[in-house]
């Protein structure tokens, strides 16, 4: 028992909202089947080629900037909470209608769809948290958020494995349903946060935060770091899009039929190291500097993906997932912080989603490359790259760390 209060610990005493999101990450994570199996519906169901698939889900991830952007704006003027419940119901709806659809092209389009209008509310998700909490919450605020997610993300995958076989239009309508009930506990019991944006922040320790009058740009031109940052994230990000693109392409030709469902364990193993390791992180990393702590992570995704070029047995696949999910939950618990406490809080759902986007940008073209990429090259010496590409990242951090520590210095 011991244990268990010292590993929990880190989440006590924030605002109860904080614990609502933490219950509706839980519920909606529960019900997230389509797109981790979405590479697997569109080569087996469908019947699209490796680099097809690869450009639709790079296209999935492409349109996230504008939605991304438009919904941080949406959420710095007309507030948070709005975005989540107009947004998130509308995307519920889509994938609702994806259930009475056949394996088509037409399938696919409406996924799309519904993934795009949900990405107008991701700026109102973070911009949420960031204004519930200060500089000494905020770390452990979105862990606990990430840990609420992981912990419904380790049976969900499973359900979808399941259902992919046996009950396909369940995959999609089971995710709406999730996701409304989500939906429903911000609306009920988390009250509008944007109100909180427009009190001065007093705390010299916080003057980043403080409100700013004009453009992002103007805001991101007197924080150069930002901007650096989120070009290095290019790096990490095009690698961990493998985890949903070439790692089940990866399973399927290893393993067959059985591969679809292989990887559905290997999603909710990632689930469940994320619930057993977040807090043990969090409690490990809560003196250390957010940018020290994304150095560890790049280096873990380097040793994790990367192992895969050599040793591909089924047992390797999770020792590889273990390895790379540590990284995930470093960079987790540490990016949305680093970035929050160098911004003011007028342009926080701005923000996240400029920065996201540029970030994202990785992330995005990460599939249909890597599907270009596999028509030269086989998918262990694709690992092999990935391992290349992450560790020079993380040079690229560590450099970034020292800057930062200048800037501290002259202060």
């Amino acid at each position: 028992m011991s244990i268990i209060k010292d590993l929990i610990s880190p989440y006590r005493g924030m605002p109860k909202e904080i614990y609502i999101i933490f219950i509706s990450r839980i519920v909606n994570a529960i019900g997230c089947f389509v797109m981790p199996l979405m590479t697997i519906i569109m080569t087996d169901k469908i019947g699209l080629s490796n680099e097809n698939a690869g450009f639709f889900l790079s296209l999935n991830s492409m349109v996230y900037p504008v939605a991304s952007i438009i919904g941080g704006k949406l959420a710095d003027t007309y507030g948070r909470k709005k975005l989540i419940i107009i947004f998130g119901t509308l995307g519920a709806l889509l994938y609702t209608y994806c259930g009475f659809i056949e394996p088509s092209m037409q399938l696919i389009y409406v996924i799309l769809a519904a993934s795009t209008i949900m990405y107008v509310a991701g700026p109102a998700h973070d911009s949420l948290i960031a204004d519930l909490t200060t500089p000494e919450n905020r770390a452990r605020a979105y862990s606990l958020s990430y840990l609420g997610w992981n912990i419904g993300f380790a049976v969900g995958p499973i359900f979808g494995g399941f259902l992919y076989r046996r009950y396909l239009p369940i995959v999609f309508i089971g995710d709406a349903i999730t996701a409304l009930m989500a939906i429903g506990l911000i609306y009920f019991f988390v009250n509008e946060t944007i109100d909180r944006t427009k009190n001065e922040i007093t705390d010299e320790s916080r003057k980043l935060e403080r409100r700013e009058e004009g453009s992002i740009i103007s805001v991101l031109l007197k924080r150069p770091i930002l901007v650096y940052f989120s070009i290095i994230a290019l790096g990490y990000e095009f690698s961990y899009s493998q985890w949903n693109f070439l790692m089940p392409l990866h399973s399927i030709k290893n393993f067959g039929e059985m591969g679809a469902q292989y990887f559905g364990w290997m999603a909710s193993f990632n689930g469940l190291v994320v619930i057993l390791f977040t807090p043990i992180l969090t409690k490990l990393t809560r003196k250390t500097r957010s940018i020290r702590s994304m150095v560890h992570g790049i280096l873990l995704y380097a040793a994790g993906f990367g192992m895969l070029g050599l040793i591909s047995k089924l047992p390797f696949f999770f020792i590889s997932c273990f390895v790379f999910t540590l990284g995930e939950v470093l960079l987790t618990i540490s990016v949305m912080p680093f970035i929050v406490n160098h911004t003011p809080s007028s342009h926080r759902g701005r923000m996240s989603a400029v920065l996201t986007t540029i970030t994202g940008t990785g992330y995005a073209v990460g599939p249909m490359a890597m599907g270009k990429i596999l028509n030269f090259t086989s998918i262990e010496d694709a690992w092999i790259f990935i391992g290349v590409l992450t560790s020079i990242t993380a040079v690229m951090m560590l450099g970034l760390e020292k800057y930062e520590g200048h800037l501290d210095a002259t202060k």
